[in-house]
C-alpha cells in the first residue's frame, strides 16, 4: 500500500518531497486537499478537517497509517 500511494501523490504532486523528515511543512492547503481526493477517490474513504493535523501528515508512513485506520472503520 505504501508504494502505491507514494506513486500516486508524487506523480500528483511533483513538486512536493515525499521523503521529507516533515512533510506537513512541505505542502500548502492545496496540497493537502488534493491528497485527501485522490486517497478519497482510490481507497473510498472519507476525510473531513480534523484529519489534516501534523501528525497525520508526518511523513508518507503517517499518511498510509491515516488510510489504514479510515478502511479499518468502514
Amino acid at each position: 500500500m505504501r508504494e502505491k500511494i507514494y506513486a500516486l501523490l508524487s506523480e500528483a504532486l511533483p513538486a512536493v518531497d515525499f521523503d521529507a523528515d516533515f512533510l506537513f511543512g512541505e505542502l500548502d492547503s492545496l496540497g493537502v486537499v488534493t491528497i485527501f481526493i485522490i486517497l478519497s477517490k482510490e481507497y473510498d474513504i472519507s476525510f473531513d478537517t480534523t484529519d489534516v493535523t501534523p501528525k497525520n501528515f508526518k511523513n508518507i508512513d503517517s499518511i498510509v497509517r491515516l488510510v489504514e485506520q479510515k478502511l479499518a472503520k468502514q
